[in-house]
């Protein structure tokens, strides 16, 4: 089990990335990038040589691998193939948000290692929305735990969509998490070159080689994990099927999930970035609303 983890870990952020830039393309009227593009970028810039300012330090070379390191970590504790993942305890959960915290302050020191008045900006702005979205996070975590009375990301493979608001709040919430936390449209472009509406994208525009197929794995591994999550409240089969088609369903649904968002970028524009703290707000009400379903249930009965 901890094999095909792995794998799926290896092979799935290939296979999104490469599924969001397709549905793009056919979106806009073109062919597109093969779907293992992703794959060849990384091995082409893992033999490249890494540039680096002169100003910058060891933490701007250490960073990427700490960010690729927390990505990776989190996928172990996420069911992300709608079975017991291969780190499971309970509130697993406050330790996951930490671990993206950890991978999210590991970035913003190494854009502010180059001491970029624009790389700064894009570290504050990160700092900003993250701090918004983490309640809605904790929110949606304590629905869950409440509905299923468990105490752990276990409790998604027992949520279904028959508890019909506390299912619908959470991938609202969900949904949205993986777009602010992965960066993608319409928080985000991450195909823009103009610094002064980037967050993310400015963040990385000084690494290169290596370090920078470390950022572009940990962040498409962020994206999978994130979808993965949602695929396994979504999948119908999760504790009614065997595991080997409950795990082929959960990557099919993830690729499906990489198509949504493809196409989600695809029709609706960048939002300014003061209408960004209004959309994570939608994330935040529908975590609320999903746990005040489960008190009222609780209450009735």
């Amino acid at each position: 089990m901890i094999l095909l983890h792995l794998v799926a870990l290896a092979v799935l952020p290939i296979l999104v990335i490469g599924a969001i830039n397709r549905t793009k393309s056919l979106w806009a009227g073109r062919k597109g990038q093969p779907l293992l593009q992703l794959g060849y970028d990384l091995v082409r810039l893992v033999r490249k040589r890494a540039v680096y300012s002169s100003v910058t330090t060891f933490l701007f070379r250490l960073m990427p691998y700490v960010l690729l390191a927390t990505s990776l970590v989190s996928g172990f504790i996420v069911p992300i193939l709608g079975v017991r993942a291969p780190i499971a305890f309970p509130l697993d959960f406050v330790w996951f948000a930490y671990v993206w915290g950890l991978g999210r302050v590991a970035l913003m020191l190494g854009a502010l290692d180059t001491g970029s008045s624009f790389e700064g900006m894009g570290a504050s702005r990160e700092a900003t929305f993250a701090a918004l979205l983490e309640p809605a996070l904790f929110l949606v975590a304590g629905a869950v735990c409440l509905q299923t009375g468990e105490r752990s990301f276990e409790g998604v493979l027992l949520l279904h969509a028959d508890s019909h608001l506390v299912w619908l709040g959470s991938v609202v919430t969900l949904f949205v998490i993986v777009q602010v936390e992965s960066a993608r449209m319409p928080i985000d472009d991450p195909t823009t070159h103009l610094e002064l509406t980037m967050v993310h994208e400015v963040m990385i525009l000084d690494h290169s080689g290596p370090e920078l197929a470390a950022l572009q794995a940990g962040s498409a591994i962020k994206l999978t994990v994130g979808l993965g999550l949602i695929a396994t409240l979504c999948n119908p089969l999760v504790g009614r099927a065997a595991w080997p088609v409950v795990a082929a369903m959960n990557a099919a649904l993830c690729l499906l999930l990489a198509i949504a968002v493809g196409t989600v970028e695809s029709l609706i524009a960048r939002l300014k970035l003061r209408a960004v703290p209004q959309y994570i707000l939608v994330a935040l009400i529908a975590a609320g609303a999903a746990l005040l379903a489960t008190t009222f249930r609780g209450g009735a009965g």
